[in-house]
């Protein structure tokens, strides 16, 4: 009977970190990114929501999976869901970066680091729930042009980076 409550909790664990991350930074939206240099594939503000809703409930949906299949907090959970629980950290930690702080050189490092931990998870999912790690995938996509994005805007955009003078 307690195994529902275990699915739920999970799966919307990395929803709590996204919404903060988009309540406490939606003023810098129209604020401060509206006016930076985006290259023409950048997805509409209105697509960011949508996507993040079902890659976080994929990506908590499969955690969840992935603990069921160690038994819980196991020692063997000890790496995958470590590598789980970092990289979501450092998917929490991008916006109040990106946005909050203004501060592109840390957001480029930030989703770099992000990229290999979330590339670690999927890799060590693999072995453990092949469904966990197969969910992992739309995330890994979305990942992938998230970064690209941030490198062009990273690129575009040099004097919203902190320490250049002109």
């Amino acid at each position: 009977g307690r195994m529902w409550a275990y699915t739920v909790g999970f799966t919307v664990l990395p929803h709590v970190g996204g919404f903060l991350g988009w309540f406490l930074n939606r003023k810098e939206i129209p604020a401060w990114y509206e006016k930076l240099k985006k290259p023409s594939w950048c997805p509409s503000r209105r697509v960011f929501p949508v996507a993040w809703t079902m890659l976080y409930t994929g990506m908590g949906y499969a955690s969840y999976l992935v603990w069921n299949d160690l038994g819980g907090c196991s020692s063997k959970a000890i790496v995958p869901l470590g590598l789980y629980g970092a990289q979501l950290v450092l998917n929490w930690a991008w916006p109040p970066l990106f946005f909050g702080a203004r501060n592109l050189n840390m957001a480029l490092i930030d989703i770099l680091v992000l990229d290999g931990l979330a590339i670690g998870t999927v890799c060590s999912w693999y072995r453990i729930n092949r469904v966990a790690a197969l969910l992992l995938l739309p995330y890994l996509g979305w990942l992938a042009m998230a970064t690209c994005l941030t490198i062009r805007i990273w690129k575009d955009n040099p004097e919203q980076k902190p320490g250049k003078s002109d």
